[in-house]
């Protein structure tokens, strides 16, 4: 079986069979040849349904994360709604903590007309975990790395935890891409990735990933309400999402590089508070980390000494890191995320999450220093 890296850079790089192509063909048709009484002779019916591009775009993601189906969706959020959808109506969701705002937003609000009850609850406390447990209890809601703590939850344990309880686990990965992580091969039954930020990687394209450890019933539900729903990724974002994929293995050196650099920098100026990066040493969760990641990831937060006024006059100071919603592309970008997520947020008022770019790391470092101040 050749390495990851191996198989993200020839993602899709088969030979064309028409024209010999190297490049993956992108396929626009919204329907298909079919004979008179619908047989499929090429395999495909209508655009919804599958279409050629999606289906390599798919493949190439079933790879990377060693899943046994993988289904792509136009968005993240896309995904993971309709991971929760497809559950049983009674059903109970363990959301974890510090999952992205959105998401509880949508358990909130949506979870009574599905038919479905949540508790969140701490996921780097196994203990809480297993004490919130119920007999309708069907999914638990990892997201690790955290946005925007960068909590680390132990998927292993998890997944036990999960299993033991006839529960599944559900890992949101975006943070960590297949080359960073393999919640699969850790026990965990889906996982989740918004495709919009390290997979695509360059802020072009927007896409959601649920690959799945067994082709089982709850993958055929998702692809079902995918189908009926009309939730299919569009043949391009599938094609510029595949060729993102190509390159994801030496971006993510990159991204991990200049991320422990900033890290160790922010860690000891005396105008930040606290560094969430679970690279460093400091961090609550390192080990279990370095246990369960190949590197640490582009994203950190810092929370700046002095509260809210404080975090917003050093974004407002900053020049490289670009004030912007989203992850994971090419340039760094930096978000208040209180004041995005609103008077709701849980967020500490203080912190300023960053998504660390392919720049140069010294030039990242000036950047945030001059922002900073004396220290």
């Amino acid at each position: 079986m050749p390495r990851i890296e191996t198989l993200a850079a020839r993602a899709g790089s088969a030979p064309d069979p028409r024209s010999g192509a190297l490049s993956p063909p992108l396929q626009l048709a919204t329907t298909f040849e079919h004979t008179p009484d619908a047989q499929l002779p090429h395999g495909y019916l209508y655009q919804r349904y599958d279409n050629p591009t999606q289906h390599d775009t798919e493949a190439a993601l079933a790879a990377l994360d060693g899943a046994a189906r993988t289904l792509l969706f136009p968005t993240g959020m896309a995904a993971g709604a309709t991971a929760l959808q497809s559950l049983p109506r009674g059903s109970h969701v363990l959301l974890c903590d510090d999952s992205y705002f959105s998401f509880r937003v949508l358990a909130r609000q949506q979870f009574p007309r599905w038919g479905l009850e949540h508790d969140v609850v701490d996921f780097t406390d196994l203990d809480a975990v297993r004490a919130a447990l119920r007999p309708q209890t069907a999914l638990l809601w990892a997201e690790t790395p955290s946005n925007p703590l960068l909590k680390v939850s132990d998927i292993a344990a998890l997944a036990e935890i999960a299993h033991a309880g006839g529960a599944r686990l559900l890992v949101d990965g975006t943070f960590a891409p297949p080359v960073l992580q393999q919640p699969l091969a850790l026990g965990a039954d889906v996982v989740l990735h918004s495709a919009t930020k390290y997979l695509g990687g360059h802020g072009d394209v927007m896409g959601g990933v649920l690959s799945f450890r067994e082709d089982d019933a709850h993958a055929a539900a998702c692809h079902g309400l995918r189908l009926l729903g009309g939730a299919t990724a569009s043949p391009f974002a599938a094609w510029m999402i595949l060729r993102g994929v190509r390159t994801l293995a030496a971006r993510m050196a990159w991204h991990c590089r200049n991320a422990r650099v900033v890290a160790e920098f922010l860690e000891g100026h005396a105008r930040v508070a606290k560094v969430h990066f679970p690279g460093l040493a400091s961090h609550p969760q390192h080990a279990v980390a370095a246990r369960q990641m190949r590197d640490y990831g582009g994203m950190l937060s810092l929370e700046v000494a002095g509260g809210r006024d404080a975090a917003l006059a050093v974004a407002g100071r900053l020049r490289l890191f670009t004030n912007a919603t989203s992850l994971g592309s090419t340039e760094s970008l930096v978000e208040h995320r209180a004041s995005v997520e609103g008077p709701a947020s849980t967020t500490p008022p203080g912190l300023l999450r960053l998504s660390v770019g392919l720049e140069h790391a010294d030039d990242l470092v000036a950047d945030l220093a001059r922002a900073l101040g004396a220290g």
